[in-house]
């Protein structure tokens, strides 16, 4: 999908590159002894520490109130509720996957490793439909140019 806005292809490209990664998590995790594991636990670490806060952050902050003041804050809660699920099973997941990317989890820790994995790449994914379907084409009506180049520059700049 094409957007018109800046800041609507920074989060559309943002979200190909996660599908990219829980995809590959999926498909790694759901197998018993995959050696990509430790290499995938990494960039899911690197995901949960930095992603996943920043690019929530950024919309909460910047673009859910604009969304509100313009009608459409049943979306934005929405949203922000599925942000919080998100947090919650990253909060669990990320020792894990810490564990993991070192090669250091005790081996009764790999089904609650697999189960949550899988429960992050369903959230995100349908997370990311969401947002692909109904808020970056909102924010390409949404937003003016300066607006968007502003906000561009902000979530670049992180």
């Amino acid at each position: 999908m094409s957007f018109s806005r800046q800041v609507s292809q920074a989060l559309d490209d943002e979200h190909r590159a996660n599908l990219e990664l829980l995809g590959r998590a999926e498909r790694a995790f759901a197998r018993a002894d995959d050696p990509e594991v430790p290499a995938l636990a990494a960039r899911l670490v690197r995901h949960l520490e930095h992603e996943v806060g920043r690019h929530f952050g950024f919309e909460e902050e910047q673009l859910f109130p604009r969304m509100a003041d313009a009608g459409d804050g049943d979306l934005a809660a929405l949203l922000t509720e599925e942000h919080e699920s998100i947090r919650e099973v990253a909060a669990e997941l990320l020792p894990l996957a810490q564990a993991a990317a070192a090669g250091a989890l005790p081996p009764a820790e790999a089904g609650t490793l697999k189960r949550l994995v899988l429960e992050i790449v369903e959230r995100q994914v349908a997370h990311i439909q969401k947002e692909t379907m109904a808020l970056l084409p909102l924010l390409d009506d949404l937003l003016d140019d300066d607006t968007d180049r502003e906000l561009a520059f902000a979530y670049a700049a992180g």
